[in-house]
Protein backbone atom coordinates (compact mmCIF):
# COMPACT_ATOMS: atom_id res chain seq x y z
CA UNK A 1 0.00 0.00 0.00
CA UNK A 2 1.31 3.46 -0.89
CA UNK A 3 2.30 5.63 2.06
CA UNK A 4 -0.11 8.56 2.57
CA UNK A 5 1.10 11.88 1.21
CA UNK A 6 1.09 13.47 4.67
CA UNK A 7 3.48 10.79 5.93
CA UNK A 8 5.73 11.08 2.90
CA UNK A 9 5.97 14.82 3.38
CA UNK A 10 6.84 14.64 7.09
CA UNK A 11 10.14 16.57 7.60
CA UNK A 12 13.13 14.44 8.57
CA UNK A 13 15.16 17.28 10.09
CA UNK A 14 14.66 20.68 11.67
CA UNK A 15 15.52 22.50 8.44
CA UNK A 16 12.40 21.03 6.85
CA UNK A 17 10.00 22.14 9.59
CA UNK A 18 7.52 24.81 8.54
CA UNK A 19 6.19 27.16 11.21
CA UNK A 20 6.76 27.02 14.99
CA UNK A 21 9.68 29.45 14.68
CA UNK A 22 9.29 30.31 18.38
CA UNK A 23 10.50 26.76 19.11
CA UNK A 24 12.84 25.84 16.25
CA UNK A 25 14.60 29.08 15.29
CA UNK A 26 18.19 29.77 16.34
CA UNK A 27 18.44 30.13 20.10
CA UNK A 28 15.01 28.58 20.70
CA UNK A 29 14.49 25.57 22.90
CA UNK A 30 14.16 22.75 20.38
CA UNK A 31 17.06 24.07 18.32
CA UNK A 32 19.16 24.20 21.50
CA UNK A 33 18.13 20.69 22.61
CA UNK A 34 19.28 19.33 19.27
CA UNK A 35 22.45 21.43 19.15
CA UNK A 36 23.52 20.19 22.59
CA UNK A 37 22.21 16.66 21.97
CA UNK A 38 20.54 16.73 25.37
CA UNK A 39 16.91 15.61 25.00
CA UNK A 40 14.63 16.53 27.87
CA UNK A 41 11.10 15.50 28.79
CA UNK A 42 8.55 17.68 27.03
CA UNK A 43 4.81 18.12 26.77
CA UNK A 44 3.95 19.34 23.27
CA UNK A 45 0.60 21.09 23.40
CA UNK A 46 -0.99 22.13 20.14
CA UNK A 47 -3.78 21.51 17.64
CA UNK A 48 -3.83 18.58 15.21
CA UNK A 49 -1.42 18.83 12.31
CA UNK A 50 0.83 21.42 13.94
CA UNK A 51 3.91 19.17 14.02
CA UNK A 52 4.00 17.54 17.47
CA UNK A 53 4.90 14.04 16.24
CA UNK A 54 7.32 15.41 13.65
CA UNK A 55 9.25 17.44 16.22
CA UNK A 56 9.43 14.50 18.62
CA UNK A 57 10.85 12.24 15.87
CA UNK A 58 13.37 14.88 14.81
CA UNK A 59 14.55 15.37 18.40
CA UNK A 60 15.13 11.61 18.72
CA UNK A 61 16.90 11.39 15.36
CA UNK A 62 19.13 14.39 15.96
CA UNK A 63 20.08 13.39 19.53
CA UNK A 64 20.87 9.76 18.65
CA UNK A 65 18.07 8.40 20.85
CA UNK A 66 15.86 5.43 20.09
CA UNK A 67 12.34 6.62 19.33
CA UNK A 68 9.43 4.55 20.60
CA UNK A 69 5.89 5.73 19.95
CA UNK A 70 2.75 4.82 21.87
CA UNK A 71 -0.79 6.09 21.50
CA UNK A 72 -2.71 6.62 24.72
CA UNK A 73 -5.85 5.64 22.81
CA UNK A 74 -4.73 2.11 21.99
CA UNK A 75 -1.99 1.37 24.55
CA UNK A 76 -2.33 -0.07 28.03
CA UNK A 77 -0.23 -0.90 31.07
CA UNK A 78 1.35 -3.93 29.39
CA UNK A 79 2.58 -1.79 26.48
CA UNK A 80 4.12 0.75 28.85
CA UNK A 81 5.81 -1.99 30.91
CA UNK A 82 7.29 -3.52 27.76
CA UNK A 83 8.71 -0.16 26.67
CA UNK A 84 10.21 0.52 30.11
CA UNK A 85 11.96 -2.86 30.15
CA UNK A 86 13.33 -2.20 26.68
CA UNK A 87 14.50 1.26 27.78
CA UNK A 88 16.28 -0.23 30.81
CA UNK A 89 18.22 -2.46 28.44
CA UNK A 90 19.11 0.58 26.34
CA UNK A 91 20.22 2.43 29.44
CA UNK A 92 22.64 -0.34 30.39
CA UNK A 93 24.16 -0.03 26.92
CA UNK A 94 24.39 3.77 27.13
CA UNK A 95 21.58 4.27 24.63
CA UNK A 96 18.95 6.91 25.34
CA UNK A 97 15.28 6.16 24.78
CA UNK A 98 12.66 8.74 23.87
CA UNK A 99 9.16 7.52 24.58
CA UNK A 100 6.63 9.53 22.61
CA UNK A 101 3.07 9.25 23.94
CA UNK A 102 0.50 10.63 21.53
CA UNK A 103 -2.66 12.04 23.14
CA UNK A 104 -1.14 11.65 26.59
CA UNK A 105 -4.17 13.39 28.08
CA UNK A 106 -6.13 10.18 27.47
CA UNK A 107 -4.04 8.30 30.02
CA UNK A 108 -5.64 8.40 33.47
CA UNK A 109 -3.83 9.60 36.61
CA UNK A 110 -2.56 6.15 37.58
CA UNK A 111 -1.21 5.53 34.10
CA UNK A 112 0.54 8.89 34.06
CA UNK A 113 1.94 8.24 37.55
CA UNK A 114 3.61 5.09 36.21
CA UNK A 115 6.01 7.19 34.11
CA UNK A 116 7.35 9.28 36.99
CA UNK A 117 10.10 7.05 38.44
CA UNK A 118 11.48 6.28 34.98
CA UNK A 119 11.51 9.95 33.96
CA UNK A 120 13.25 10.82 37.23
CA UNK A 121 15.98 8.18 36.95
CA UNK A 122 16.59 8.84 33.26
CA UNK A 123 15.38 5.48 31.99
CA UNK A 124 13.22 7.32 29.47
CA UNK A 125 12.92 10.80 28.09
CA UNK A 126 9.17 11.31 27.87
CA UNK A 127 7.66 13.46 25.14
CA UNK A 128 3.90 13.70 25.41
CA UNK A 129 1.64 15.22 22.77
CA UNK A 130 -1.75 16.65 23.61
CA UNK A 131 -4.41 18.78 22.00
CA UNK A 132 -5.87 19.59 25.42
CA UNK A 133 -4.64 22.07 28.00
CA UNK A 134 -2.05 20.09 29.99
CA UNK A 135 -2.84 22.14 33.10
CA UNK A 136 -6.09 20.21 33.31
CA UNK A 137 -5.20 16.92 31.64
CA UNK A 138 -1.65 16.07 32.76
CA UNK A 139 -0.81 15.39 36.41
CA UNK A 140 1.21 18.06 38.21
CA UNK A 141 4.17 15.78 39.11
CA UNK A 142 4.64 14.99 35.43
CA UNK A 143 4.28 18.65 34.45
CA UNK A 144 6.89 19.65 37.03
CA UNK A 145 9.37 17.23 35.46
CA UNK A 146 8.71 18.38 31.88
CA UNK A 147 8.82 21.52 29.80
CA UNK A 148 5.49 22.46 28.26
CA UNK A 149 5.91 23.76 24.72
CA UNK A 150 2.95 25.35 22.98
CA UNK A 151 2.57 24.79 19.24
CA UNK A 152 0.43 27.17 17.22
CA UNK A 153 -1.89 26.28 14.32
CA UNK A 154 0.00 26.72 11.08
CA UNK A 155 -0.91 29.96 9.35
CA UNK A 156 -2.01 30.05 5.73
CA UNK A 157 1.43 30.99 4.48
CA UNK A 158 2.96 27.96 6.20
CA UNK A 159 0.23 25.65 4.89
CA UNK A 160 0.77 27.01 1.39
CA UNK A 161 4.49 26.23 1.71
CA UNK A 162 3.69 22.65 2.74
CA UNK A 163 1.26 22.28 -0.19
CA UNK A 164 3.81 23.60 -2.69
CA UNK A 165 6.37 21.08 -1.45
CA UNK A 166 3.79 18.32 -1.81
CA UNK A 167 2.96 19.51 -5.33
CA UNK A 168 6.59 18.89 -6.30
CA UNK A 169 6.39 15.42 -4.76
CA UNK A 170 3.28 14.73 -6.85
CA UNK A 171 4.87 16.36 -9.92
CA UNK A 172 2.06 18.93 -10.15
CA UNK A 173 2.96 21.98 -12.20
CA UNK A 174 1.72 25.48 -11.41
CA UNK A 175 -0.66 25.12 -14.33
CA UNK A 176 -2.16 21.94 -12.91
CA UNK A 177 -2.32 23.29 -9.34
CA UNK A 178 -2.97 27.04 -9.62
CA UNK A 179 -2.48 29.53 -6.81
CA UNK A 180 -6.24 29.82 -6.24
CA UNK A 181 -6.38 26.11 -5.46
CA UNK A 182 -3.37 26.31 -3.14
CA UNK A 183 -5.00 29.23 -1.32
CA UNK A 184 -8.22 27.26 -0.94
CA UNK A 185 -6.37 24.23 0.45
CA UNK A 186 -4.76 26.52 3.01
CA UNK A 187 -8.12 28.13 3.84
CA UNK A 188 -9.86 24.79 4.36
CA UNK A 189 -7.07 23.29 6.43
CA UNK A 190 -7.90 25.01 9.71
CA UNK A 191 -4.17 25.25 10.40
CA UNK A 192 -3.76 21.47 10.07
CA UNK A 193 -1.08 20.41 7.57
CA UNK A 194 -2.43 16.84 7.43
CA UNK A 195 -5.86 18.09 6.38
CA UNK A 196 -4.36 20.19 3.59
CA UNK A 197 -2.23 17.31 2.32
CA UNK A 198 -5.09 14.83 2.57
CA UNK A 199 -7.35 17.12 0.56
CA UNK A 200 -4.64 17.66 -2.05
CA UNK A 201 -3.97 13.93 -2.36
CA UNK A 202 -7.65 13.13 -2.88
CA UNK A 203 -8.14 16.03 -5.29
CA UNK A 204 -5.21 14.75 -7.40
CA UNK A 205 -6.85 11.33 -7.49
CA UNK A 206 -10.17 12.79 -8.61
CA UNK A 207 -8.81 14.32 -11.80
CA UNK A 208 -6.06 13.81 -14.31
CA UNK A 209 -6.38 17.42 -15.38
CA UNK A 210 -6.26 20.79 -13.68
CA UNK A 211 -6.99 20.74 -9.93
CA UNK A 212 -9.53 23.52 -9.72
CA UNK A 213 -11.03 25.02 -6.55
CA UNK A 214 -14.25 23.15 -7.37
CA UNK A 215 -12.40 19.82 -7.30
CA UNK A 216 -10.77 20.73 -4.01
CA UNK A 217 -14.17 21.57 -2.54
CA UNK A 218 -15.40 18.17 -3.70
CA UNK A 219 -12.40 16.47 -2.10
CA UNK A 220 -12.70 18.42 1.14
CA UNK A 221 -16.48 18.21 1.37
CA UNK A 222 -17.64 20.38 4.28
CA UNK A 223 -14.79 21.43 6.52
CA UNK A 224 -15.69 20.90 10.15
CA UNK A 225 -14.20 23.68 12.28
CA UNK A 226 -11.64 22.73 14.89
CA UNK A 227 -14.11 23.05 17.75
CA UNK A 228 -14.65 20.41 20.42
CA UNK A 229 -17.67 21.21 22.57
CA UNK A 230 -15.93 19.62 25.54
CA UNK A 231 -12.43 20.82 24.76
CA UNK A 232 -10.51 23.98 25.51
CA UNK A 233 -11.27 25.64 22.19
CA UNK A 234 -14.94 25.61 23.19
CA UNK A 235 -14.10 27.82 26.16
CA UNK A 236 -11.66 29.95 24.19
CA UNK A 237 -14.27 30.85 21.57
CA UNK A 238 -17.12 31.55 23.98
CA UNK A 239 -14.66 33.69 25.97
CA UNK A 240 -13.74 35.61 22.82
CA UNK A 241 -17.46 36.04 22.03
CA UNK A 242 -18.20 37.49 25.47
CA UNK A 243 -15.11 39.72 25.51
CA UNK A 244 -15.94 41.04 22.04
CA UNK A 245 -19.43 42.06 23.17
CA UNK A 246 -17.95 43.56 26.32
CA UNK A 247 -15.56 45.57 24.17
CA UNK A 248 -18.46 46.69 21.95
CA UNK A 249 -16.94 45.01 18.88
CA UNK A 250 -20.04 43.66 17.15
CA UNK A 251 -18.06 42.38 14.15
CA UNK A 252 -15.87 40.15 16.30
CA UNK A 253 -18.81 38.97 18.41
CA UNK A 254 -20.77 37.88 15.33
CA UNK A 255 -17.74 36.12 13.86
CA UNK A 256 -17.15 34.04 17.01
CA UNK A 257 -20.84 33.25 17.33
CA UNK A 258 -20.96 32.14 13.69
CA UNK A 259 -18.02 29.81 14.33
CA UNK A 260 -19.83 28.24 17.26
CA UNK A 261 -23.04 27.75 15.34
CA UNK A 262 -21.30 26.28 12.30
CA UNK A 263 -19.47 23.85 14.56
CA UNK A 264 -22.76 22.57 15.96
CA UNK A 265 -22.82 24.38 19.30
CA UNK A 266 -26.14 24.22 21.13
CA UNK A 267 -27.78 27.62 20.42
CA UNK A 268 -29.35 27.53 23.89
CA UNK A 269 -25.83 27.62 25.35
CA UNK A 270 -25.11 30.83 23.44
CA UNK A 271 -28.48 32.33 24.39
CA UNK A 272 -27.92 31.54 28.07
CA UNK A 273 -24.57 33.31 27.98
CA UNK A 274 -26.23 36.39 26.50
CA UNK A 275 -28.88 36.40 29.25
CA UNK A 276 -26.07 36.46 31.82
CA UNK A 277 -24.21 39.13 29.84
CA UNK A 278 -27.29 41.37 29.75
CA UNK A 279 -27.13 41.78 33.53
CA UNK A 280 -23.44 41.25 34.15
CA UNK A 281 -22.04 43.62 31.53
CA UNK A 282 -24.89 45.78 30.22
CA UNK A 283 -26.77 45.96 33.50
CA UNK A 284 -28.52 49.19 34.43
CA UNK A 285 -26.94 51.07 31.53
CA UNK A 286 -29.63 49.52 29.31
CA UNK A 287 -31.94 47.40 31.43
CA UNK A 288 -34.27 46.48 28.50
CA UNK A 289 -31.37 44.43 27.09
CA UNK A 290 -32.23 41.77 29.66
CA UNK A 291 -35.75 41.53 28.25
CA UNK A 292 -34.32 41.08 24.76
CA UNK A 293 -31.88 38.39 25.93
CA UNK A 294 -34.60 36.44 27.73
CA UNK A 295 -36.87 36.76 24.69
CA UNK A 296 -34.01 35.49 22.53
CA UNK A 297 -33.58 32.45 24.74
CA UNK A 298 -37.32 31.74 24.47
CA UNK A 299 -37.18 32.16 20.70
CA UNK A 300 -34.28 29.69 20.50
CA UNK A 301 -36.28 27.17 22.53
CA UNK A 302 -39.42 27.58 20.42
CA UNK A 303 -37.94 27.98 16.95
CA UNK A 304 -34.76 25.92 17.00
CA UNK A 305 -32.12 25.97 14.29
CA UNK A 306 -31.70 27.39 11.75
CA UNK A 307 -34.45 30.02 12.18
CA UNK A 308 -33.36 31.08 15.66
CA UNK A 309 -30.07 32.35 14.22
CA UNK A 310 -31.85 35.60 13.34
CA UNK A 311 -32.71 36.11 17.00
CA UNK A 312 -29.21 35.21 18.18
CA UNK A 313 -27.51 37.62 15.81
CA UNK A 314 -30.08 40.33 16.57
CA UNK A 315 -29.44 40.01 20.29
CA UNK A 316 -25.65 39.86 19.95
CA UNK A 317 -25.57 43.05 17.87
CA UNK A 318 -27.69 44.92 20.41
CA UNK A 319 -25.68 43.68 23.40
CA UNK A 320 -22.41 44.59 21.72
CA UNK A 321 -23.59 48.10 20.85
CA UNK A 322 -25.27 48.83 24.22
CA UNK A 323 -23.69 51.07 26.81
CA UNK A 324 -22.03 48.90 29.45
CA UNK A 325 -22.28 49.00 33.24
CA UNK A 326 -20.67 46.67 35.79
CA UNK A 327 -22.70 48.06 38.69
CA UNK A 328 -24.84 44.92 38.99
CA UNK A 329 -21.81 42.61 38.89
CA UNK A 330 -19.78 44.67 41.35
CA UNK A 331 -22.68 45.18 43.76
CA UNK A 332 -23.49 41.45 43.65
CA UNK A 333 -19.88 40.53 44.42
CA UNK A 334 -19.74 42.94 47.36
CA UNK A 335 -23.11 41.77 48.71
CA UNK A 336 -22.09 38.12 48.52
CA UNK A 337 -18.82 38.91 50.27
CA UNK A 338 -20.63 40.83 53.00
CA UNK A 339 -22.97 37.87 53.49
CA UNK A 340 -19.96 35.54 53.76
CA UNK A 341 -18.22 37.86 56.23
CA UNK A 342 -21.36 38.39 58.35
CA UNK A 343 -23.54 35.32 57.86
CA UNK A 344 -25.34 35.41 61.21
CA UNK A 345 -26.11 39.03 62.01
CA UNK A 346 -29.63 39.26 63.49
CA UNK A 347 -32.27 41.12 61.48
CA UNK A 348 -33.03 44.41 63.28
CA UNK A 349 -36.23 44.16 65.36
CA UNK A 350 -37.93 47.01 63.52
CA UNK A 351 -37.67 45.06 60.25
CA UNK A 352 -39.20 41.86 61.58
CA UNK A 353 -42.84 40.87 61.12
CA UNK A 354 -45.01 41.09 64.22
CA UNK A 355 -47.97 38.74 63.79
CA UNK A 356 -48.53 38.40 67.58
CA UNK A 357 -48.97 40.85 70.48
CA UNK A 358 -45.91 39.45 72.24
CA UNK A 359 -43.74 40.18 69.26
CA UNK A 360 -45.07 43.72 69.04
CA UNK A 361 -44.36 44.18 72.76
CA UNK A 362 -40.78 43.01 72.15
CA UNK A 363 -40.28 45.76 69.58
CA UNK A 364 -40.81 43.79 66.40
CA UNK A 365 -41.81 46.10 63.51
CA UNK A 366 -41.64 49.12 65.84
CA UNK A 367 -41.68 52.45 64.05
CA UNK A 368 -42.32 50.96 60.62
CA UNK A 369 -44.95 52.67 58.48
CA UNK A 370 -46.70 51.06 55.52
CA UNK A 371 -46.05 53.77 52.96
CA UNK A 372 -44.06 53.93 49.74
CA UNK A 373 -40.54 55.24 50.12
CA UNK A 374 -40.63 55.14 53.92
CA UNK A 375 -37.14 55.37 55.42
CA UNK A 376 -36.88 54.06 58.95
CA UNK A 377 -34.76 56.23 61.24
CA UNK A 378 -32.73 53.17 62.24
CA UNK A 379 -32.09 52.18 58.64
CA UNK A 380 -32.36 48.71 57.13
CA UNK A 381 -29.06 47.02 57.92
CA UNK A 382 -27.77 45.41 61.12
CA UNK A 383 -25.75 47.86 63.23
CA UNK A 384 -22.47 46.02 62.55
CA UNK A 385 -22.67 46.79 58.83
CA UNK A 386 -24.71 49.96 58.91
CA UNK A 387 -22.21 51.74 56.63
CA UNK A 388 -22.14 48.99 53.98
CA UNK A 389 -21.90 50.63 50.53
CA UNK A 390 -22.33 48.30 47.56
CA UNK A 391 -22.61 50.86 44.75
Amino acid sequence: MNEPLAERMRPKNLAGVVGQEHLVADGRIIKEIIAKKQPTSLILWGPPGSGKTTLARIIAEETDAEFIELSAVTSGKADVTKVIEHAKGNQRLGQRTILFVDEIHRFNKAQQDAFLPYVEDGTIVLIGATTENPSFEVINPLLSRSRVLVLEPLDKTSISTVVKRAAKELKLTAKKLPKTSIDLLAELSGGDARVALGNLELAAQLTSGRITPEIIETAAQRHMPGYDKKGENHYNIISAFIKSMRGSDANAALYYMARMLQAGEDPKFIARRMVVFASEDVGIAASPALNLAVATFQAVERLGMPECQYNLFHCAIVLAKCEKSRIVNDAMAKALQAARDHPDLPVPLHLRNAPTKLMKDLGYQQGTKWEAGFKHPKGFLPDDIRDLDLF
